[in-house]
């Protein structure tokens, strides 16, 4: 499994901390220093089945900074992915990404419940 975050993120830590708890193995990706390809992002968001809304991170500074909020609505997908390939600060996080599932954000119920599976 591939668990992707930022490691000053609070709830990245909860997330980690989560995983090391239940002790499930996976592969470390600081999202700062190795950002998504866009490529992975259409992939993930896909196999999230989650609208591509739910892909950027809305708390975020970046998000914020760049007025998202107002320039999204007007965006094509193509421009959407590409954004959030530009800046891995823009993408909601964390990301786990399993053969069959990616879970965005860090929802404990879900994640106990994709990964009892």
């Amino acid at each position: 499994m591939l668990f992707v975050c930022y490691p000053k993120c609070s709830t990245c830590k909860k997330a980690q901390a989560w995983l090391d708890a239940q002790g499930i193995p996976y592969e470390l990706r600081d999202i700062k220093l190795q950002n998504p390809t866009e490529d992975e992002l259409r992939q993930w968001s896909s196999q999230s089945g989650l609208p591509l809304r739910r892909m950027f991170n809305t708390s975020g500074l970046q998000y914020k900074a760049l007025s998202l909020k107002e320039k999204l609505p007007d965006m094509s997908e193509d421009e959407q992915f590409s954004l959030l390939a530009s800046d891995g600060m823009i993408v909601k996080r964390p990301l786990l990404i399993g053969d069959d599932f990616v879970l965005v954000g860090f929802q404990e119920a879900q994640w106990t419940e994709t990964l009892k599976k």
